[in-house]
């Protein structure tokens, strides 16, 4: 925990409200939309705010789908100026370095961490966001010193040489024991995916063969098999794509053209990435995967962040609509204490809001809706916990 300053007059206020919205969607998850859409058929509105509450089953994408790649693309964006103000303080590159190195470090270690809560043992897992902005915090720090036309060969080569490494690695025989590695069959009839996109089937490409290996390196009750949801290790390369597309971004708003520009820029690049994206899976090329974060949905995802951005600079900092922002800017200028907060304290305040307040509060609407009021009350107590945290100027950082 460190004391630091609010917001400087240059800060961007959009990237900060981003955040917070990115991490507010993430800790509105306690309001279990699709819980209720689920007991309450036929309501089209409680559908849709479910599904989008919710992770698709492989290809894809939802609203929720968008925050991991939202929050790892933000990382990219706020190094440019973060490093520029260092170094505008005195600090060495050779200092930076060791901030750099150490924070990817920790960023891993706390993924770590908090996959092994109420576990018997370290769960070592590095599936978690924080885990895979860590493992490659490092490489996009060094690219922080390259030219941009350097950051966007490195972002393309990511990006190809991991396609063509799931492309090359062969499909699995036809009398592959998928029950094995928890994909049941009417899941495949569902979800599968067939043809050339099989390469990136689940729990049979090139991620969960490398985690077979790589996970059962560490101690573990028992043999690493597979990662029910797919979720693998190798997807921390396409991940660091994410970051210098948003590496390049912030370099781009650090840039000397007018806001209008760079608004344009955004606007061009992302619906460029997103169309992209969205092209490879329609012609089977490469699937839009979030759980295995394939190059096409690295582009897919990293559009949307970009129109995302592009609408947040274009409100708050191009036209000076920052009134409605405190909220937000609240949650995205501590995010890590707020992701702390969502992984270790939601249960805990959830019975707490029971135990002093009883049920009848929550049963105001009836049993459907009482997972709504209680994690709307969640939702305010961390949120106070947070404006807490920032009226005292006390800010979480790695």
């Amino acid at each position: 925990m460190s004391s630091a300053s609010p917001p400087a007059p240059g800060r961007l206020v959009s990237l900060d409200t981003y955040r917070g919205f990115v991490m507010f969607l993430m800790m509105a998850e306690v309001l279990r939309f699709a819980k209720i859409a689920a007991a309450s058929p036929g309501n089209a509105w409680l559908a849709f705010l479910g599904w989008h509450q919710s992770h698709v089953e492989w290809t894809g994408c939802s609203l929720h789908d968008l925050i991991q790649p939202s929050f790892s693309f933000i990382v990219g964006v706020a190094l440019p100026f973060s490093i520029a103000g260092r170094l505008a303080r005195g600090a060495s590159r050779r200092d930076l370095a060791w901030h750099a190195f150490g924070r990817a470090l920790l960023l891993v270690a706390l993924g770590v961490f908090l996959r092994s809560v109420n576990k018997p043992q370290t769960n070592f897992t590095f599936e978690d966001t924080l885990s895979q902005i860590g493992l490659g915090y490092g490489f996009l720090f060094l690219l922080g010193f390259r030219s941009v036309r350097e950051q966007w060969i490195a972002f393309a080569s990511l990006l190809l040489l991991f396609w063509a490494a799931f492309a090359l690695f062969p499909l699995p025989p036809a009398d592959f024991d998928y029950a094995q590695v928890k994909v049941p069959a009417d899941w495949l009839a569902d979800h599968g995916l067939r043809g050339f996109a099989a390469h990136w089937q689940k729990n049979s490409n090139l991620s969960w063969a490398f985690d077979t290996w790589f996970l059962n390196l560490w101690p573990r009750p028992e043999p690493f098999v597979c990662n029910a949801g797919g979720y693998a290790t190798l997807s921390f390369v396409p991940t660091l794509a994410t970051m210098i597309l948003g590496l390049i971004t912030g370099e781009t708003l650090r840039g000397g053209t007018s806001p209008r520009e760079k608004v344009r820029w955004m606007l061009l690049v992302g619906g460029i990435a997103l169309a992209s994206g969205w092209l490879l899976g329609a012609i089977g090329l490469c699937p839009v995967v979030k759980r295995i974060w394939t190059p096409a949905w690295t582009l897919f995802s990293g559009g949307w962040c970009l129109l995302g951005l592009a609408a947040f600079y274009e409100i708050i900092d191009r036209r000076g609509h920052r009134a409605w922002t405190f909220p937000l800017v609240v949650i995205g200028m501590n995010s890590i204490a707020a992701y702390c907060m969502d992984h270790l304290w939601l249960n805990f305040i959830r019975s707490s809001l029971k135990t002093h307040f009883g049920d009848r509060p929550f049963l105001l609407f009836g049993p459907t809706y009482e997972s709504l009021l209680l994690g709307a009350g969640t939702l305010a107590v961390l949120w106070l916990i947070l404006y807490a945290m920032h009226r005292q100027k006390l800010f979480l950082k790695i």
